[in-house]
């Protein structure tokens, strides 16, 4: 499985990478207020709901380590064309998702060492995490392919841009293959578990998103950026955490990875049911 999963998280983030352009990073200087309010929803509000759900629910180590890794992760590539399809800020999107995987290059291993011994102290079942491994592999499998992305936009922007427009088109297949192949593999751990983790799931996601909401109310953001930065906490890069826990390297669990592939799914369908109710909302003020 891992060897399926990481040329495709290297592929989304070399995709991502030819998204971004100078003005990415000048929106940021514009806008700062906007990229704080999704970091904060992005970085500190997901993972502290999921810790919390898995501490009131008693979830079994593995899947407590699993729920936390998923909402440790940075938003997933597909937020760009979710906040589109919700009228919301496309450039603010990438920018997000762009930021957000660079400073989880770190707080991922310092987010997963606490709740490791947190889980080891709680349980009485040793979780050991491989600090300085999980490092290396995230700048390998993340930040590499991303500045590789940057470059080839910057020095060849006409064939970026081809290249941008393939790759765009194979990203939700190859997500939706290696969700099917890992489904395959582990039917029954996901049919036994599912009904728990698709319960805390779905009010992790839901919870995520409506504080992020609430807090960009409260700090007089656009309906845009509103929309987009809901969406930016509510979708994750499910291949990073299903790398992370199944890598050999790291956790060598493909138990742990279940919460990531049942994540994919559901925020999938929440999001694709939030876009339909702001569409079918817009369709009724156009009456």
């Amino acid at each position: 499985m891992i060897w399926i999963v990481m040329p495709i998280l290297i592929v989304l983030m070399f995709l991502l990478g030819t998204d971004l352009n100078k003005k990415s990073f000048t929106d940021v200087a514009r806008n700062p207020r906007a990229v704080v309010i999704g970091m904060i929803g992005q970085l500190i509000l997901l993972p502290l709901i999921a810790f919390a759900l898995a501490y009131i629910l008693k979830l079994p180590p593995v899947y407590f380590m699993g729920i936390v890794l998923i909402a440790c992760c940075p938003g997933g590539s597909s937020s760009n064309v979710f906040s589109m399809l919700a009228k919301g800020d496309v450039a603010l999107s990438v920018t997000l998702t762009a930021i957000s995987s660079i400073v989880t290059l770190f707080t991922i291993p310092v987010i997963m060492e606490f709740v490791a011994r947190f889980v080891t102290e709680q349980s009485g079942v040793e979780v050991n995490l491989p600090f300085g491994k999980l490092i290396v592999q995230n700048i390998v499998l993340l930040f590499v392919p991303l500045f590789l992305g940057i470059i080839f936009r910057h020095y060849l922007p006409k064939p970026a841009t081809k290249v941008n427009k393939v790759l765009s088109k194979l990203a939700f297949p190859a997500l939706m293959t290696l969700a099917g192949i890992f489904f395959l593999q582990n039917t029954q751990a996901i049919k036994e578990n599912f009904a728990v983790l698709g319960l805390t799931i779905t009010i992790l996601i839901l919870a995520a998103m409506t504080c992020s909401s609430l807090l960009s109310r409260m700090t007089k953001s656009g309906t845009a950026v509103r929309r987009t930065i809901v969406i930016e906490v509510g979708m994750q890069n499910a291949a990073q955490a299903i790398a992370i826990a199944s890598s050999p390297f790291i956790f060598n669990s493909a138990e742990m990875a279940i919460p990531a592939i049942i994540y994919a799914l559901l925020m999938n369908v929440i999001l694709l049911i939030y876009v339909g109710v702001i569409k079918s909302k817009n369709a009724e003020h156009q009456i």
